[in-house]
């Protein structure tokens, strides 16, 4: 008991000691500004119909057609080379396949929402480039109202970091380093809770379905595991509402993107028992074919090398976002948060072998079931967490799987149980250890 008092001790140090750090200059990105706002009605929103690049490797010029003129704010990023625009939410109406094959001075571009009503454009550049000029025109002559974004050629050294200030009108902010709107915040009396039990005395679950928004995650056949994963975490949530012993929390409940600190930030603020991260994986063409789920837990080294490949491109979420990487605060007092992280890891290992055993009963499991690498939406260091790639895209079997409502009924189901299993003897042995 003195143990476990003096982990939570060093933990609530640490947390003060993170506090207390000086945040790193975030200004070049609205992304963590304030607050999210309510959505608004789709209706409302202005319609992108189609969008171009024309030039070469010194000028480049991109031009998206709108059905109304909309405000908009442009900054550069580097390492790597990015243009990111934010503009309120807009319905992209494009042809598929938009924005994949580059030009100039842009390799390719990705657009999407990333938050209720603000959407976001990210380029990918060839190399250090500066907005020479960013502009909206209005409807005239029968042409649409057009977003204009000029690029041009410079050297590091002359990498502008803040576009020119014209170029910059004011925009509803992004995402916030809070949790979203959505999510309700838990302030349960820390004196007389259990671990993760909010004050009605039920056990927090968050479910975090991957991706989202601007960002897509894998694609294969014209399914996209932002919404595959989100209809399995969507019923996973009903399953566990409708068997009443959880408070269920989703991190997105809808197409938004949710950068991966603020995912676990949603589980450490809600003093979660238990956060599921629900993917899909693909595998390259020129890396052959592989099937079934997969569980994984946080490791410092990766069990191997696909589960290296896949944490490191789990962990480049935030970039696709257009998120500069490099002002992400890093871990402090590692070893403050050392015990209380062990325990959870303990914890983490132990949900995801109940997890596997209820899981091959019902669906198919790759032939590595259990995996480890260090993903970032792994990383709170007191809410047992496990990630779990729910089959391959790129696999033709896999793939229809996960678009069958049988399919993910069983495999729901299962992870139902395998929470309550854990859940049901992890808070057991806190009651009887208090």
């Amino acid at each position: 008991m003195a143990s476990r008092t003096n982990q939570r001790v060093l933990l609530g140090l640490a947390l003060l000691c993170a506090a207390a750090l000086p945040c790193a200059d975030s200004s070049r990105l609205s992304a963590a500004e304030s607050q999210p706002q309510p959505s608004v009605a789709v209706a409302n929103f202005p319609i992108a119909s189609a969008a171009r690049l024309a030039g070469d490797g010194k000028q480049t010029r991109f031009i998206l057609d709108l059905d109304q003129t909309i405000s908009f704010r442009a900054t550069t990023l580097p390492d790597p080379y990015r243009v990111v625009v934010d503009v309120p939410q807009v319905n992209f109406q494009l042809a598929p396949g938009t924005g994949t094959a580059g030009r100039g001075l842009v390799k390719a571009f990705r657009y999407g929402l990333v938050m209720p009503g603000g959407s976001r454009i990210v380029f990918d550049l060839t190399g250090p480039a500066k907005i020479a000029n960013s502009y909206v025109l209005e409807a005239a002559n029968g042409q649409p109202a057009r977003l204009v974004l000029e690029l041009e050629e410079v050297d590091r050294t002359a990498y502008v970091q803040s576009p020119a200030p014209e170029s910059r009108p004011e925009l509803r902010p992004t995402i916030a380093a809070a949790p979203p709107a959505a999510v309700p915040s838990a302030s349960p009396e820390p004196a007389q809770q259990k671990p993760g039990a909010p004050a009605d005395g039920r056990p927090i679950v968050v479910i975090d379905p991957g991706h989202g928004g601007i960002d897509n995650g894998t694609q294969s056949s014209g399914e996209s595991e932002k919404n595959l994963v989100l209809a399995f975490g969507l019923a996973l949530r009903d399953r566990l509402e409708k068997a009443g012993k959880y408070r269920v929390v989703m991190t997105r409940d809808d197409d938004t993107f949710i950068p991966l600190n603020d995912r676990t930030k949603i589980a450490r603020n809600l003093k979660a028992a238990l956060f599921v991260s629900i993917h899909a994986d693909a595998l390259p063409r020129a890396e052959g074919d592989a099937q079934g789920a997969t569980i994984y837990t946080l490791s410092d080294k990766a069990s191997d090398a696909e589960a290296q490949r896949l944490a490191d491109a789990e962990n480049r979420a935030d970039a696709i976002a257009g998120f500069n990487l490099a002002e992400e605060p890093t871990d402090v007092a590692d070893i403050l948060i050392d015990l209380t992280q062990r325990e959870t890891r303990t914890f983490s290992n132990r949900f995801a072998h109940v997890l596997m055993g209820e899981m091959k009963s019902t669906v198919r499991m790759h032939k590595h079931p259990l995996k480890s690498a260090g993903f970032r939406v792994l990383k709170a260091p007191d809410v047992p967490s496990v990630l779990v790639e729910i089959g391959y895209v790129s696999n033709k079997d896999d793939l229809g799987h996960l678009v069958s409502e049988g399919w993910r009924s069983r495999a729901v189901g299962s992870m139902a149980q395998a929470i309550d299993a854990f859940l049901a003897k992890r808070l057991a042995t806190a009651g009887s250890s208090n």
